[in-house]
């Protein structure tokens, strides 16, 4: 059982929270009217260099350089002619991330904090796995409009959507480090309150002159948004978790308000219809909060909500932060005396 949860279980020090609203380092108004490269999937690159008039191998030659070799300098790129590194200069940019802040915790996991154009931040946050291998658990919002009440990113209110560049540059930035074995998208913000930028992002981690992860590496967290799971699962194939954290409406909606929206019964449906690809199953992130969601009559309803669904629980204990009224659970619960996945 995982305890691998970015948005609960893992923050900046205060300090660096207190930048995330600071800050002024703005593009030039020549940048900001040129075409991010970054920020189209591989199709839009390609009818980006179709409408200049180039040939279509011209596309996988600039994902090659940015994504494989993480080249961001047009004039680096030897393959290409000296005419459409000029022409490429005066339409685009390739833009390019380096952390403000990088903390390194006592078991290896690194956090990052990201500067963007607007001054506003993002955090970004590596985590060691077994056999070296590790997970990078990346933002898809500044903020985020969802209000769970157990979330710390929730305090800080939205602010906007983050690009595709700004999504696969955390990827991008952080590779830099060393590989990059999995990739959840459980940082700040809500995935699905940003399907277009998200999808967009998915495309170049997958493409295969791209990012090249293969669909089981990657994995998307919703708080539940019912019509957009419909909708990504008819645009693209990505591992599915679902923050749960309570088995009835009432706690639920105390919890998380988007569930007076879409209660359990319509969420619990959509699960069952979101098309899951072969031996897959969808994660049911469940956060222990002491006294609240924890109880034997907890435990039992969630299996029931759960019937006929192919999925696994991932149990998390709340991390307690300033300012929240929730506590963690005892030990027992926390180590399944009550939760054992046996019974």
């Amino acid at each position: 059982m995982s305890n691998l949860n970015c948005t609960n279980s893992t923050s900046l020090d205060p300090m660096v929270l207190a930048m995330m609203n600071n800050g002024s380092k703005f593009m030039n108004d020549e940048q900001q009217q040129k075409v991010d490269l970054k920020n189209l999937s591989p199709d839009e690159l390609l009818e980006f260099l179709s409408g200049m008039g180039k040939e279509r191998f011209r596309c996988d030659q600039l994902l090659r350089w940015i994504y494989k070799r993480g080249v961001t300098d047009l004039e680096q790129m030897t393959d290409l002619s000296k005419v459409l590194r000029a022409e490429l200069s005066e339409k685009s940019i390739i833009s390019d991330w380096t952390p403000e802040v990088v903390e390194t915790s006592s078991d290896g996991t690194r956090k990052f904090l990201f500067r963007l154009a607007d001054g506003s931040s993002v955090e970004t946050v590596r985590i060691p796995m077994e056999n070296d291998r590790s997970t990078l658990c990346i933002s898809t919002q500044v903020g985020c409009a969802m209000q769970c009440n157990f979330c710390l990113t929730g305090t800080f209110g939205f602010k906007r959507n983050l690009t595709t560049a700004e999504i696969v540059n955390q990827v991008c930035a952080v590779l830099k480090e060393g590989p990059i074995n999995n990739i959840v998208l459980m940082g700040m913000g809500e995935p699905l309150h940003n399907i277009d930028n998200v999808v967009r992002a998915l495309k170049i981690f997958y493409a295969p002159t791209g990012l090249d992860y293969g669909t089981r590496k990657v994995t998307l967290s919703t708080c539940g948004l019912v019509p957009e799971m419909a909708e990504l699962g008819k645009r693209i194939t990505v591992n599915l978790a679902v923050s749960l954290n309570a088995t009835t409406d009432e706690v639920r909606d105390l919890l998380m308000p988007v569930n007076k929206r879409y209660p359990l019964k319509e969420l619990m449906t959509a699960c069952r219809k979101y098309p899951l690809a072969s031996h897959r199953r969808i994660t049911f992130e469940y956060i222990l909060i002491r006294d609240l969601n924890d109880s034997i009559a907890d435990a039992k309803r969630i299996v029931k909500l759960l019937h006929g669904i192919k999925a696994k629980v991932n149990l998390i204990p709340f991390n307690e932060h300033e300012g929240s009224q929730y506590r963690c659970p005892d030990r027992d619960t926390i180590e399944g005396r009550l939760w054992s996945t046996k019974g």
